[in-house]
């Protein structure tokens, strides 16, 4: 299996988006990982990084539970 790690400042957003996502729309809330991305692709390096964490490595579904990324990452 491919192991790899992100960056501690981005799993910080991560925790942040979540967080916010679940204040507006409760525990059961879904999202992808682009949720994490401004709607433009300024980073395609991260992007491309976050994307290999969530499907290469931890193998999610396209929309997963927000307290259940939290989880992952904290």
């Amino acid at each position: 299996m491919i192991r790899l790690e992100m960056r501690e400042s981005f799993k910080n957003k991560i925790i942040e988006v979540c967080n916010k996502k679940i204040e507006m729309k409760g525990s059961n809330v879904g999202l992808s990982f682009y949720a994490f991305f401004a709607n433009k692709n300024d980073d395609p390096e991260l992007l491309m990084e976050v994307a290999k964490w969530w499907i290469l490595t931890h193998k999610l579904d396209h929309f997963e539970k927000a307290v259940k990324i939290k989880k992952m990452v904290e």
